[in-house]
């Protein structure tokens, strides 16, 4: 992407404390670092044993995961819904330990992404492996943007194709199996024939894929109507996912909505076409009927993909959340789990249905092998720090909304980082400046020393906590009534507003709340150490501008922050945040 040099004749200079000179031009805001601790109690009071490993293996927003296999290595997607780039790709060797390897969507031709809310944008993602061409394949549904379409790629650290469409595939979840025979199938959430007879009422349709021509041909048909037991009225069976084993073709699917009601539900068939026979214990994976009070609790689990090991032993990957609330209420988004399955009468049989998840497991038998110069993402409680040295961004870091313009600057072997201030705020639907990375745990610090000096009311630099456009805390420097001042702000939207989970009736009007400020304009010089907390369910807020540090606000309750409060599907991004429009 083209830099963008931006030259200003009066720069200002501010020294650090490395005792480095950084010039930091007007309409600039310069962070030096970025800390970040996490020590959840769970953690802290369960230290692992020989050969253990901690769920969730991606922990934070991490959502509707999806695994194939090719050889001993193991590749896996999330859902991005509105951030840029889209669909992280892992890889791992033994199933615990997985490395980034990039994105899926990458650039603006693949996820053209202007002004959704955040929760539209990517849902879902299926990622395959079609060994009769040695091609991977990314599958998913772009909700409010063109529908579903797929991208290919030999590598799956890339590049991807650019997007290939299939208008005649509707609705969301669209997931290819790839047959032993050569032929392949799409299947897909949508409405059952003659339409929806209740909310949430959903099924699961088939279409043969055509991977030589890549389109769909032949007739669509419907391969289960509702759920487990449609007298029942199941809701939203969704994630549809096929695999063949033991003579049958299963199709496994999430059943109950993403919520405390979530479940995984499996179906058999001697032929893909059907008819699939019921599992008689659906659900094979669910905690919505264990107690809410329960130590430790995992919920909200589903969304699952299966993968067998080249020991043969099966495992699955599902979304599941950590509440620290009996209201299950989280704010680190849905989370990537890992369990083990065994077989009982050809069917899959997970945990005794009063167990909880488990967050420690021993690991599967198999070696890591990933080499020991990539990063590898961390779980249970652990550290970071970014300097920004690298000269590029690592992959943890992303953009709300498609990337045009290059608003930061690095500098290879320096550190820190340079973000352009412009004139888009956080609240508004639009791509702003805004560098951010996963919260991944509930217990846990985020600091940034800044460089900053800000020219007018409509300046603002810092750290940003972000849920939606209506529902985020920003610490940060401005100015009000001309003098410096250090802030606490969040957004307050329109009470007659009822948010839906996609934010397709999000029309941009919130305001900004100033909670707390400071005025540090006697002694500021243009340099502040910036840190915010939450722990055991509150958010503080501190500030460093004359060598100690001070509290502006704590207290603040981090529900607020909450899914189950601010709607959507995503967990809080943290990172920094600039604008010349607050």
């Amino acid at each position: 992407m083209k830099n963008y040099l931006f030259i200003i004749s009066a720069i200002f200079l501010f020294s650090c404390s490395n005792n480095s000179t950084i010039k930091v031009n007007p309409g600039e805001a310069y962070f030096e670092y970025v800390k970040y601790t996490g020590s959840d109690p769970y953690y802290d009071q369960h230290p692992l044993g020989e050969g253990q490993f901690y769920n969730p293996i991606l922990p934070g927003f991490y959502p509707d995961p999806s695994i194939c296999q090719k050889g001993d290595d193991y590749y896996l997607v999330n859902s991005t819904f509105s951030f840029f780039p889209g669909v992280p790709i892992f890889h791992s060797t033994d199933l615990v330990n997985w490395t980034q390897l990039g994105h899926v969507l990458d650039r603006p031709s693949q996820f053209n992404n202007d002004s959704l809310p955040v929760s539209a944008g990517i849902f879902a993602p299926q990622i395959s492996y079609n060994p009769h061409n040695d091609t991977f394949y990314m599958i998913t549904t772009y909700v409010r943007g063109g529908g579903n379409f797929f991208v290919t790629a030999k590598d799956p650290a890339g590049p991807w194709s650019d997007p290939i469409w299939l208008p005649e595939v509707p609705d969301i979840d669209p997931s290819i199996f790839f047959d032993d025979d050569g032929r392949a199938y799409i299947t897909n959430n949508q409405d059952p024939e003659g339409g929806s007879t209740y909310v949430g009422h959903k099924a699961t349709w088939i279409q043969e894929f055509d991977w030589k021509n890549n389109k769909t041909v032949g007739p669509r048909k419907m391969i289960r109507d509702g759920g487990h037991d449609l007298s029942e009225k199941p809701v939203w069976i969704e994630a549809p996912h096929i695999f063949k084993l033991h003579g049958y073709y299963y199709l496994t699917t999430a059943e109950g909505g993403t919520s405390i009601h979530h479940s995984q539900v499996i179906f058999r068939s001697k032929d893909i076409w059907g008819p699939y026979e019921t599992n008689p214990n659906n659900p094979i994976l669910t905690q919505r009927h264990l107690p809410a009070d329960r130590e430790f609790p995992v919920t909200n689990v589903g969304h699952a993909d299966y993968v067998q090991t080249s020991e043969g032993d099966w495992y699955a990957v599902f979304l599941g959340c950590r509440p620290y609330t009996v209201n299950n209420e989280y704010n680190i988004g849905r989370e990537t789990f890992l369990l083990p399955f065994n077989w009982d009468n050809e069917w899959p049989e997970f945990l005794p249905m009063d167990a909880t998840i488990p967050l420690t497991l021993d690991k599967p038998n198999l070696e890591n092998k990933l080499p020991s110069d990539k990063p590898v993402m961390g779980n249970g409680n652990f550290s970071w720090t970014e300097n920004f040295i690298g000269g590029e961004l690592a992959f943890d870091w992303v953009f709300l909304r498609t990337l045009r313009e290059k608003w930061y600057t690095l500098e290879e072997g320096k550190p820190g980082i340079s973000i352009k201030l412009r004139d888009v705020n956080i609240r508004e639907l639009k791509q702003p400046s805004f560098l951010a990375r996963r919260q991944q745990h509930h217990n846990m610090t985020i600091e940034t020393k800044l460089v900053f000096n800000p020219q007018n009311e409509q300046e603002l630099a810092g750290l940003l906590l972000f849920q939606n456009e209506a529902y985020h805390l920003t610490l940060g420097v401005t100015k009000i009534d001309g003098k410096t001042h250090v802030v606490v702000q969040n957004a307050k939207e329109d009470p007659s507003i009822v948010r839906n989970m996609s934010g397709d009736n999000f029309d941009g009007t919130v305001e900004k709340v100033i909670l707390a400020q400071k005025d540090i304009s006697d002694h500021y010089k243009g340099e502040i150490l910036l840190r915010a907390s939450m722990k055991d369910g509150e958010f503080s807020f501190e500030a460093n501008s004359n060598g100690k540090w001070e509290t502006l606000a704590d207290g603040i309750d981090a529900t607020y922050l909450s899914t189950e409060k601010a709607g959507g599907f995503i967990g809080t991004m943290m990172g920094l945040y600039a604008s010349s429009n607050e």
